[in-house]
This record gives C-alpha cells, sequence and structure tokens, in this order.
C-alpha cells in the first residue's frame, strides 16, 4: 500500500497492522485539517472475517460523538434496510471513506458538509487498511463520495448502483445509494420509493453473500 501524504506525529504507516492498533493509529493521523473539528477519528466496526464492507461517506455528528460508524439516523435507517433485505449486521462490517466529521455549525447545530478530494485521498490508507485485513468477498460503497472513491470519478451511482463488478479490493464490488439521501427525500412517496430500491440493492447483496458463502470465496 501507498502511503499518501500522511503528516503525524509517529511514522506511518504503521509496522504491523492489526485492527486494535490501526484504531488507535488513526486517532493521531494528520494527513488533513479534519482532525482539528471533529471530536474523534471514527473507524470501522464488524468482524475482520466479514464476507461484506459497507462503505460510507464520512461520520455524521451522533458518530463523531459516539465514535462508531452508522449509529446516527442514517444508521438507523440502514440497520432496518438491512433486516427488510435479511441481512444480519454482526456479519458484515461498516466504515466510511473519511474517519473524520467535516461539519459547518449552524448554531448548536453541526452540519454535514463534503468533504474535498483531497481530504478523501488523505483517508485512502485508513480504508486500503482495512480492506487488506478483511480481504472482503463483496464491497458496497454507499453514495457517491464512497464509489467515487472506490471506483473512480467516472463512476455514478445513479447508472451504476446494483451492477457487480470485480475490483482489485474484492471479487465483486457495487454502490447503491447513502441511506441519509433516502432521508432527504422530498415527500413521504419518494421516500418510499427510494427506501423500496434500496432494499432491493440489499437484497442482491444477500443473494451474492450466500453464493460466496457456498463456493467458499
Amino acid at each position: 500500500m501507498t502511503q499518501i501524504g500522511l503528516k503525524n506525529t509517529f511514522d506511518f504507516p504503521p509496522d504491523h497492522k492489526t485492527f486494535p492498533i490501526l484504531r488507535d493509529a488513526v486517532q493521531e493521523c494528520r494527513g488533513c485539517d479534519l482532525y482539528r473539528r471533529a471530536t474523534q477519528a471514527v473507524f470501522g466496526e464488524g468482524k475482520r472475517s466479514s464476507l461484506v464492507v459497507f462503505i460510507g461517506e464520512q461520520p455524521g455528528d451522533e458518530e463523531d460523538r459516539e465514535g462508531r460508524p452508522f449509529v446516527g439516523p442514517a444508521g438507523r435507517l440502514l440497520d432496518r434496510a438491512f433486516e427488510d433485505a435479511g441481512i444480519d449486521r454482526t456479519t458484515v462490517y461498516v466504515t466510511n471513506a473519511v474517519k473524520h466529521f467535516k461539519f459547518e455549525e449552524r448554531g448548536k447545530r453541526h452540519i454535514h458538509k463534503k468533504p474535498e478530494a483531497s481530504e478523501i485521498r488523505a483517508c485512502r490508507f485508513w480504508l486500503e487498511a482495512e480492506l487488506e485485513l478483511i480481504r472482503p468477498a463483496i464491497l458496497v460503497c454507499l453514495g457517491a463520495t464512497a464509489a467515487q472513491s472506490v471506483f473512480g470519478a467516472k463512476h455514478r451511482v445513479t447508472r451504476d448502483r446494483g451492477i457487480f463488478i470485480e475490483h482489485a479490493w474484492a471479487p465483486h464490488a457495487t454502490s447503491t445509494i447513502h441511506p441519509s439521501a433516502i432521508l432527504r427525500a422530498r415527500d413521504e412517496e419518494s421516500c418510499h420509493r427510494e427506501y423500496a430500491a434500496f432494499v432491493a440493492d440489499l437484497e442482491k447483496v444477500r443473494t451474492l453473500m450466500k453464493t460466496a458463502i457456498r463456493e467458499g470465496l
């Protein structure tokens, strides 16, 4: 793996990569300026033996405070969609392309702000390190930021969602919308439609999980 512009208080990358070492090391990351305002870095969560890794964009306000990925409103919606699609969250690994929360202040509220390309590149080491340890059979990008960080700038979730391709990080990789997009739907009808399509994408993942288990991937 290539070190990408990390300016930290100790040598990177860690010589010996384990989840505990990476979780401690990411708290000292100074690869970009997002650490200055975030409460903490939020590393991924799940078993090293997970067949599937879900990658989101970045932590939200609740994740920033709790130090765990997908525990806020979008995470709760993701849990519901997992259940409806027949996926046990305890069997998958969830993480983000960017490990620190980027936000703008509106009064006392911290409002999500899209990470820049340089911030995504600075965090790429951590994502690669997670995937190197897990070696998943299936990689699922949630939203455009995660998808473009994995597949490149030409990837379009609206066009390519639900289509599995081979990737250097996993034999099967795909994208779908981020659950936060469902929460931002303009009306109830749109929300139900987007949610149903999201669950359908996750059902494809569940089917592929069964195949991977059967084939021993």
